[in-house]
Order: C-alpha cells, then structure tokens, then sequence
C-alpha cells in the first residue's frame, strides 16, 4: 500500500480523496527536463485541511536539497 508522503498515513482503497503528482526532475545546470520523475502521495485527509499546496511545496524543497547534497 501507499503511503501519504506529508503524514505517513497509509491510503486505503477508501479514501477517495488522496492524490499521486509525478513532479518532474530538472536539470539545475541547463534548467531542462531530464526524463525522470519523483512520485508524491497526498492523503484525503491533507487535502480536505487545505494543506495539501504547504505539504507539496516543503516535499518539492526537501527533495531538491537532498538531490544537491547527493551531486
């Protein structure tokens, strides 16, 4: 099963209101789209708080400083 990527809270087949957005990896060198993805989970429960554009935009940020320290 899927995990919520914000909360950890696992997304059963019920709820029927978490979303998975593929953010695409970008070169930070030529700025331009390398042909891969990073898959991000948003539970329904984030979601109907209204917090699912704070918990994508810290997942989206964290992810970019990991990917930097790895280069």
């Amino acid at each position: 099963p899927r995990k919520c990527s914000w909360t950890n809270r696992l997304l059963t087949s019920g709820d029927h209101g978490s979303v998975q957005i593929n953010v695409g990896n970008v070169d930070p060198v030529t700025g331009l789209f390398t042909g891969e993805s990073t898959p991000f989970a948003i539970s329904g429960y984030v979601r109907a708080k209204s917090e699912a554009d704070e918990a994508l935009t810290a997942l989206v940020k964290a992810n970019d400083a990991k990917a930097g320290s790895a280069e």
